[in-house]
């Protein structure tokens, strides 16, 4: 009788504490009513302005090919620097954009890009070679373009972005969404800019991420969604259970030694 009411009374416990511990709304946006999606529009400059180690695809054509083809790079195999181990049909090579900011390209020489868009460097490319080719075509393509979304999401890692106009709403969906344990009032994501990192603190319940100039991600932006506090609470019971486990299991080997050599004692 007395067992079954320390069991009972266990359960009781157990059940108010996880009263107790507060839950995190789950729900996106939960003022989305009350402001009214229409009168929100993003304030973010989705433009992805290049820096150092930025990989770009450029390619130069026009109707008379021959006019144009001394402005591309040749082609090779692999051209993309991610895929220098692997073996792929070849491709065009890209420019990758040194510490001054700076690529070189055939016939046109240097060419500082660093702080432009891809639109300002195909304005900028194509002024150059108007000079020598009746209407060029010229296209601008950042090929390397990625962010880290890591923390309580379904599948962390990095999330490869194939178009510049991508947001954070877009990254977490990349990685399969937060879980449940995600506490989207605290979205942390980590920019450099200016050569400095910052951080900013995103709260995904709120509607103002949607006029928020970060609701657009750039290149290298790392995302980390925090636990929640249910979350925190069961990894610190689940590591004070591994550490009382370990204690004990020391103990039984030690009584277990003692008890081996007191029988060999008692027997000689």
């Amino acid at each position: 009788m007395r067992l079954t009411h320390i069991v009972v009374a266990a359960v009781a416990t157990a059940a108010m504490a996880s009263c107790s511990t507060p839950r995190t709304p789950l729900t996106y946006f939960t003022d989305i009513d009350s402001v009214g999606l229409n009168a929100i529009v993003a304030q973010g400059e989705y433009l992805t302005r290049i820096v150092p180690d930025d990989e770009l695809l450029i390619t130069v054509t026009s109707q008379n090919p021959e006019a144009t083809a001394v402005y591309n790079l040749p082609l090779s195999n692999p051209a993309v620097n991610s895929q220098i181990t692997k073996a792929t049909t070849p491709q065009q090579m890209t420019y990758l954009v040194d510490s001054k900011g700076d690529i070189t390209m055939p016939v046109l020489g240097t060419l500082h890009v660093g702080g432009l868009t891809t639109e300002q460097i195909q304005q900028l490319v194509t002024e150059k070679v108007s000079i020598d080719v009746d209407n060029p075509t010229v296209i601008v393509k950042m090929v390397n373009f990625h962010v880290n979304v890591a923390g309580e999401v379904r599948t962390p890692g990095v999330v490869n972005v194939t178009r510049e106009r991508f947001s954070v709403l877009d990254a977490l969906s990349s990685a399969g969404d937060l879980t449940e344990y995600g506490e989207r009032s605290n979205v942390l994501l980590v920019r450099e800019e200016n050569g400095k990192r910052t951080a900013h603190r995103i709260n995904l319940n709120s509607s103002d991420i949607l006029t928020s100039p970060y609701f657009y991600v750039q290149q290298n932006d790392y995302i980390y969604v925090t636990p929640n506090k249910i979350r925190q609470d069961n990894s610190k019971y689940n590591q004070n259970n591994a550490f009382k486990l370990s204690v004990i299991s020391t103990i039984v080997s030690a009584c277990s030694v003692v008890a081996s050599l007191v029988i060999a004692l008692a027997i000689k």
